[in-house]
Parts: C-alpha cells; sequence; structure tokens
C-alpha cells in the first residue's frame, strides 16, 4: 500500500511539473479533465453521475472551460450585446437546462439529486478551474506552486507536528486524528514555506516577489486548505463513503487528493492578485 502511494505520489508531480511549468493548452486540458472525473465522483455518491441530469453537467462543464480558455475572443467578437456576460449566461442556462430535465423527467429524480449536480458545479468545476487560471496569471508560473504549497505541504506540515505534538482535537466527531497543534503547525509550516519560496525566486530567477506577501498568502492559504479537507470529509461522513473514487491507487479519487486544492485555488488567485 505504502509503495502503491509513493509511486503514484511521484507520478503525480510529474504530471504537475510537465503540465504547469509550460502551462497553456495543457494544463488546460489536464484541468478539464480532471474537473469532469471530480464531478463525477461526487454526483456517483448520489447516483447521478449516469443521468441524463450528470450528462448535463458534464456538458456544461466543457462549455465553462472552453469559455474559460476562448470566451474573452469568441464573445468579444460576435456577441450582439456588451452587457451579457459569459459565466453568468452559462450558469443560467445550466440552471434552466437542470429544472427542464426534472420537470419532463418527474418523478424520476429527487431534490438532492438535481441540487448536488449545480453545486458540484461550482464546488468540483469552477473552484478547480483557478488552478488555470493562476497560471495565466502575470507572475502565475511563480504563484502556482503557491496552491500545493499551501494545500499539501500544509497537510503534510500539519501531520508531523500532529503526530508528535497533537493533544487537543480540532474537530473530535468529524475527524477525530485531527489536533489544533497539527492545525497550528499546518499554518506556520506554510507560511515557512511560502517565505523559503519567496527566497529563492528572488535569489535564482530574474523575477522579484514581495517575501512578506508569499509567507502571508502561505498562512492564510493553509488555513482555508484545511477547512476545505474537512468540509470533504464532512461529505463523506455523513453519506458514510470512505472514498470518493479510485482513480489514484493508493489516494482515492481526485476529490480525496484535491480537496484542499480545489479550496484554496480561488484563494490565491485572488490573494495573487490583491497583493502581488
Amino acid at each position: 500500500m505504502f509503495k502503491t502511494r509513493l509511486l503514484s505520489g511521484i507520478l503525480l508531480v510529474i504530471i504537475a511539473l510537465g503540465t504547469i511549468i509550460p502551462g497553456g493548452y495543457l494544463l488546460f486540458g489536464l484541468i478539464l479533465i480532471i474537473s469532469l472525473i471530480g464531478f463525477s465522483e461526487l454526483l456517483r455518491v448520489f447516483d447521478t453521475e449516469k443521468t441524463l441530469l450528470g450528462v448535463c453537467g458534464y456538458l456544461f462543464t466543457v462549455f465553462y472551460f472552453l469559455n474559460l480558455r476562448f470566451g474573452e475572443k469568441v464573445f468579444g467578437e460576435y456577441l450582439i450585446s456588451p452587457y451579457v456576460e459569459p459565466f453568468k449566461l452559462i450558469v443560467l442556462a445550466y440552471m434552466v437546462v437542470l429544472l427542464t430535465i426534472t420537470v419532463f423527467a418527474f418523478p424520476k429524480y429527487q431534490p438532492k439529486q438535481v441540487l448536488v449536480t449545480f453545486f458540484g458545479f461550482f464546488y468540483v468545476v469552477v473552484m478547480l478551474s483557478f488552478v488555470y487560471q493562476v497560471r495565466m496569471l502575470p507572475l502565475g508560473m511563480f504563484v502556482v506552486w503557491l496552491i500545493f504549497i499551501c494545500a499539501w505541504g500544509s497537510d503534510t506540515f500539519a501531520y508531523c507536528v500532529g503526530l508528535t505534538l497533537g493533544k487537543h482535537k480540532l474537530t473530535p466527531k468529524l475527524s477525530p486524528k485531527k489536533s489544533v497543534e497539527g492545525a497550528i503547525g499546518g499554518v506556520l509550516g506554510a507560511a515557512l514555506l511560502g517565505f523559503l519560496y519567496a527566497l529563492a525566486i528572488n535569489r535564482f530567477s530574474q523575477v522579484h516577489v514581495e517575501v512578506i506577501a508569499f509567507t502571508g498568502i502561505g498562512a492564510i492559504g493553509s488555513v482555508i486548505s484545511q477547512i476545505g479537507d474537512l468540509a470533504a470529509s464532512a461529505f463523506k461522513r455523513h453519506y458514510e463513503v470512505k472514498d470518493y473514487g479510485r482513480f489514484i491507487p493508493g489516494h482515492g479519487g481526485i476529490l480525496d487528493r484535491f480537496d484542499s486544492v480545489i479550496f484554496v485555488s480561488p484563494v490565491i488567485f485572488y490573494l495573487a492578485n490583491v497583493f502581488l
């Protein structure tokens, strides 16, 4: 099990390096695929992934990503009214189509299936897309790694500190193994990694970044990523799901491995726009 988990982790790192560094279409395609798989994992909990509602969700996921990549050019040239925002139009159309399916298929689909199909679009698809959006920022090649520092780096520090110093339970009913000391260790660890990462950028590249900003973003991102991890655990506990999937051997599904990344990516995007 440990060997499988290690090999999967190494493969994930290789894929990340091979797509995030060049960015562009490679990263765009990877995040789209990850979003579709993660969305299907969430829908599977509610037996919706292979229904007409699920198909609708997958189609609008593709529409959303196409708009993200090409929307400005396409809509900027061909949209009749400049007051129509493509994203809002996609969301509105998505809701109307879901409700139309619900009406004409009644009583086939339960209200919770419709709600999770709508909610999952934002929780998985829109939030994960910020990995790509961060990479496309002016300093995106450097800033994008803050997402993984805050998500996976923070998790590593929290685990190590919690294992050695943890005494007070953070959320006893939700995640008994997580401690207050571990959570604090995760925040401090991510801040330290952000600090060291900024120093490395300033030392080994021609780009200058604000060390204090990277340190602060690391700390804030750690808090958000830990909340994201616990939120995903709350869904699993409530519906008695051990893992969302088996897509990544030794790690579970996309949502099991990227739960923190989902939450922290939009935060990094907006913090980077404000402070960097």
